[in-house]
């Protein structure tokens, strides 16, 4: 069955970084588009990032333009998001979900199980 486990979450100082990591098992994940999203608490689930297939194109929201990096590594499964310069605001379980490119949470397949990112001031 597929599965996408997140990882790298925890508790970092504002300014500070973190990466996020994805393993993707039970799919063929060089060939699906990934994302990312987050959701704080009492908040609706918000796009933050999405990669082709390929690695060859990227989008972001507003919010994390210019701070986070998605990637991927299709040789290992694997799906990152690299967050610098985090903001309090940032604070907020972060999923991997696989199938899509779009903004909107719907639209993709499969969902990680998330993992919390809280960011201090």
């Amino acid at each position: 069955q597929v599965q996408l486990v997140e990882s790298g979450g925890g508790l970092v100082q504002a300014g500070g970084s973190l990466r996020l990591s994805c393993a993707a098992s039970g799919l063929p994940f060089s060939t699906y588009n990934m994302g990312w999203f987050r959701q704080a608490p009492g908040k609706e689930r918000e796009f933050v990032a999405a990669i082709n297939w390929t690695g060859g194109r990227t989008n972001y929201a507003d919010s994390v333009k210019g701070r986070f990096t998605i990637s991927r590594d299709n040789a290992k499964n694997l799906l990152y998001l690299q967050m610098n310069s985090l903001k309090v605001e940032d604070t907020a379980v972060y999923y991997c979900a696989a199938g899509s490119m779009s903004t909107r949470w719907p639209d993709y397949v499969f969902w990680g199980q998330g993992t919390q990112v809280t960011v201090s001031s």
